[in-house]
């Protein structure tokens, strides 16, 4: 039984609601061998992942469901992925791996700046983005941009969990309009800009922020040694093509630097990515065998210490950089930075994991050719 059909569409796709999607009952005989059959009947959200495959969970509760001027916003229960938010009938994001996609997102870039104080946030409604930058004792300050507030409200209300309270921190101010409008209105500039933003769907509010001209813009509002880093659709072996091999070749028109990774978000239906990007290179990556020495990493994390190599980095792979980083180094740098037991995902092991994307999309990503441009976007399934 279809209880309800939203007539959303972009491309080729049309969503049904995944918070009351399908009612079903299956049949089965009961193990007390009296021949008695037992029916057991569920809800389902359902939502496609690719034009051929679709991804169910039985639903457990509604607990939200609200309209605003820009989205429907939906705070659900489900039985394989726990709470999770869904914004016009797209999961966002579950208590189940949140964490995973955080922390990717964060402390990546957070931890390869050896100082990092201003930081902004594109998006980010559910708060755990800012939470996760928060955790970090150097920031002094955190602007955060999301345009619909109702969105914020919801979470704050409703899902606890992602925020941990960091609403109530001093040093976070949220805007609640276009996140690129207020990066140019904003006289700040900013060590580390965190794109946390809706995917580029077609007609979708942030397919802007996804552009060479945005990314040309951005380096404006980063001070010296700053790094980008935004969330870049799918990354799997059966759906990088959608937008994310598009998006690292974009970057690369505005910075000297692109560096891929990848994390499994299975309540997503797919390994999701992301690309960090910055000019100059960070003097833990410009150095990566002086810095497998204790010595060598307590001074990249110094206050004081200097924002990039300069120079140094002439001839230097970051990815590559990346990817070679010491296990050691990492816990170091985690033990260090942000409180104890502070990360629920992200260490020394799981960065390796990350940043060692597979072969065939490293391919990928080297023969792409798309510009992502106003006048010629690329679009998410």
């Amino acid at each position: 039984i279809n209880a309800e059909y939203m007539g959303r569409k972009h491309s080729a796709r049309t969503f049904f609601s995944v918070v009351i999607a399908t009612l079903f009952a299956t049949t089965a005989m009961a193990t007390t061998g009296s021949g008695v059959v037992d029916l057991h009947c569920a809800f389902w959200l359902e939502e496609e992942v690719t034009p051929d495959m679709l991804r169910k969970t039985t639903l457990k509760s509604i607990i939200a469901d609200v309209k605003s001027p820009f989205q429907r916003i939906q705070v659900v229960e489900s039985g394989q992925f726990g709470k999770s938010l869904i914004l016009d009938g797209q999961t966002q994001s579950c208590r189940t791996d949140e964490s995973a996609y955080h922390e990717s997102l964060v402390h990546p870039a957070m931890l390869v700046h050896p100082n990092p104080q201003n930081v902004f946030i594109g998006g980010g409604g559910e708060l755990a983005t800012a939470r996760e930058v928060l955790k970090h004792a150097t920031v002094h300050r955190v602007l955060m941009a999301d345009i619909d507030q109702l969105v914020v409200d919801t979470c704050r209300t409703h899902m606890p969990e992602w925020h941990g309270g960091a609403y109530t921190d001093p040093r976070l101010e949220i805007r609640y309009d276009d996140a690129v409008k207020v990066l140019r209105e904003t006289p700040l500039r900013f060590d580390i800009i965190i794109m946390d933003i809706a995917d580029p769907i077609e007609a979708g509010p942030a397919l802007g922020c996804y552009t060479e001209e945005f990314y040309k813009f951005v380096l404006t509002r980063l001070r010296p040694g700053g790094l980008f880093v935004t969330q870049s659709g799918p990354g799997a072996l059966f759906n990088w093509h959608e937008c994310f091999s598009a998006i690292h070749v974009t970057l690369k028109t505005a910075f000297r630097h692109v560096v891929p990774y990848v994390c499994d978000v299975a309540s997503f239906g797919s390994v999701w990515g992301y690309n960090m990007a910055f000019n100059d290179m960070p003097q833990l990556l410009a150095r990566p065998a002086a810095a497998t020495s204790t010595s060598s990493t307590a001074n990249a994390t110094t206050a004081g210490a200097s924002a990039s190599a300069g120079a140094a980095d002439v001839g230097v792979d970051a990815g590559a950089a990346l990817v070679q980083l010491p296990v050691s180094v990492v816990d170091e740098l985690i033990a260090t930075r942000l409180p104890a037991n502070a990360l629920k995902f992200y260490d020394g092991i799981g960065h390796h994991g990350l940043f060692g994307v597979p072969r065939p999309i490293r391919l990928a990503l080297a023969q792409e050719t798309r510009v992502i441009s106003q006048e010629r976007p690329v679009y998410m399934y």
